[in-house]
């Protein structure tokens, strides 16, 4: 293997340079560009190749000016052929009869001068490139909008800090219908008409209340405080209504983790209603749920939840039918455990459930105590359900659950044993088509035997569904229904069979102001006695946000229930303007 000395290597890469020139540039500037490489290295001369290629003829007599050139220089006029076929050079540059001796003529050389130039050079040893070469090399300036536009986007552009990136908030309802009440055997008016409007779906981002970062987790805290009227704060018979100005006290807290892997999130909610006006229908409420996912593997998911309900009887309810009697809390709280295990498409997945029911005793005006500790009960279950995944947007599934409901006391104040055992069968899927329409819809039938030979058995409709439908980026709508059996204490009664649906639009007129309204519809028919009950709710409501923090709602909300029972019926109206604060 032959090296080249670096001074060949180097001289090589010189011509070639020179080259280049002739080729692509005006003879002027190729006879500049060889002045200036052989005036670097003197008594180095061209190679073979790119003396032949100085000597070829020219194609012409006059050189058009680089258009670039003309448009960029200030201080280089453009050539222009004269009449008479020489050039003129312009302002300020020799003419080609007063060019000095060994350096080529602004004008157009001829083939013989051209190569008499490119043979021999006695220039000046200058290693700057010269001004034609530099605009050549120079790339094109363009100005416009749209050159603008990409530069202000990658130099005025600030990287995004993740501790200011807004929390969208997701909708809190609260815990689901279909989770809580068909499993607790619990279930009030009260709870389904509250259980609505809760909170708008969705929040614009540049309203979004940012979150506490504590850690690896993010809490959502709020307070609201409303001030109203209320027509019929009791809920009792029209005639025996005692209207009253409400005062609403609300908070809640919405927090999840920031895991990797795994997560653990919670919605808790909790509220006073206090009627200066009539204290005996002042009354606490609240709920929530925790929920946290451990990814064992890529295909194993263990996940826990622990929920809570309180509430509040009607004095006129079926099973209390006591209108003098104060309004007695209600309370049910569970826990669910389960794994999910996927086989590529299927999905298995197999559950135990806990929950407690408790209700507190109602007093009487006069001090008369009426008990109710007979009604408290457990109930476990286990549940298995199989889904297979036909797309991304469609997995049904078909679930089974079995459970039993224990009561704390063997009989009942009437002498019935409560126990009982229940099946319920159901089949329903998970919908996420785009961002149109997502949840889940299931039904099936529920069959529950009792212990008590007087309580036949009872075969009722089941049916959970929840579903979010994005009419279109200003309009969303939602649709929660519930059916199922519920315990009660009515004498010969096994249960009662209950529906539930509520329906909600909310429409955003500005980025920070949104209307919403919604109606719902609760149905009971109590199992082999003559009561049943029709329940709607309509509620209309407008939240206008200052900023993150701040934030304004007013309410209207209007109930009622027609009942069998004359005292059970009732109406209602109450209004409610408030502030929400997100710290």
């Amino acid at each position: 293997m032959r090296v080249r000395p670096t001074g060949e290597w180097r001289n090589r890469s010189l011509g070639g340079l020179a080259l280049t020139a002739a080729l692509l540039l005006p003879d002027t500037a190729a006879a500049q560009v060889q002045s200036q490489v052989q005036g670097q290295f003197p008594g180095q001369g061209l190679g073979p190749s790119q003396t032949q290629r100085s000597q070829a003829p020219s194609f012409g007599t006059t050189t058009q000016a680089d258009p670039l050139a003309d448009a960029t220089s200030g201080d280089t006029p453009p050539l222009r052929p004269t009449r008479d076929g020489a050039v003129d050079t312009g302002a300020g540059l020799p003419a080609s009869g007063d060019t000095p001796s060994g350096e080529s003529g602004a004008g157009l050389p001829s083939p013989t001068r051209a190569s008499t130039a490119f043979r021999a050079s006695s220039g000046p040893n200058n290693r700057a490139l010269g001004p034609i070469l530099r605009r050549r090399a120079a790339p094109a300036r363009r100005f416009g909008t749209a050159t603008t536009r990409v530069t202000r986007q990658i130099t005025q552009s600030s990287p995004t800090d993740l501790r200011l990136t807004p929390v969208v908030r997701t909708a809190v309802v609260g815990v689901p219908l279909p989770t809580l009440l068909p499993l607790a055997g619990i279930q009030t008016p009260g709870f389904l008409f509250g259980g609505s409007l809760r909170q708008p779906l969705a929040v614009d981002q540049a309203y979004a209340p940012l979150g506490i970062k504590l850690g690896t987790f993010t809490f959502l805290p709020s307070f609201q405080q409303s001030i109203g009227y209320d027509t019929n704060p009791e809920q009792i018979t029209r005639l025996a209504a005692k209207p009253s100005v409400a005062l609403r006290t609300e908070a809640d807290l919405t927090f999840r983790s920031d895991w990797s892997a795994s997560e653990l999130s919670g919605e808790l909610r909790g509220a006073y209603l206090d009627y200066p006006d009539n204290q005996a229908a002042s009354r606490p409420n609240g709920l929530g749920a925790t929920r946290l996912r451990i990814d064992a593997n890529r295909d194993t998911r263990i996940d826990v939840e622990g929920r809570f309900l309180i509430d509040t009887q009607r004095t006129g309810t079926p099973d209390l039918n006591v209108g003098s009697a104060t309004r007695p809390l209600v309370m049910s709280y569970g826990t669910t455990v389960g794994v999910t295990e996927v086989f590529n498409r299927l999905q298995l997945s197999l559950r135990g459930l806990l929950d407690r029911s408790q209700f507190e005793d109602a007093r009487l005006g006069d001090g008369t105590v009426i008990t109710q500790s007979d009604r408290n009960l457990n109930q476990y279950g286990l549940q298995l359900r199989a889904g297979y995944e036909v797309s991304p947007s469609l997995t049904p599934f078909v679930d089974v659950l079995a459970d039993t409901r224990v009561y704390d006391r063997r009989v009942d104040t009437s002498g019935t044993r409560r126990d009982s055992d229940g099946l319920t069968l159901s089949a329903g899927a998970t919908i996420a088509l785009t961002r149109f329409v997502s949840g889940e819809v299931s039904a099936g039938l529920q069959h529950r035997t009792y212990n008590d030979p007087t309580l036949r058995d009872l075969t009722a409709p089941v049916m959970n569904a929840s579903l979010i439908w994005t009419a279109s980026p200003l309009t969303t709508v939602r649709l929660n229904a519930t059916a199922g059996v519920v315990e009660t204490a009515v004498t010969g009664s096994g249960g009662v069979r209950t529906q539930a649906v509520t329906l909600e639009v909310q429409h955003d007129l500005l980025r920070n102001l949104s209307l919403i309204g919604g109606i719902t519809y609760v149905a009971s028919d109590y199992d082999r006695v003559n009561i049943s009950e029709r329940g709607f709710s309509a509620t209309a409501r407008l939240d206008y946000r200052f900023n993150r923090w701040l934030s304004l709602r007013g309410s209207y909300i209007y109930q009622q229930v027609e009942s069998s029972i004359a005292t059970a019926s009732f109406t209602s109206n109450t209004w409610l303007l408030g502030l929400r604060v997100n710290p």
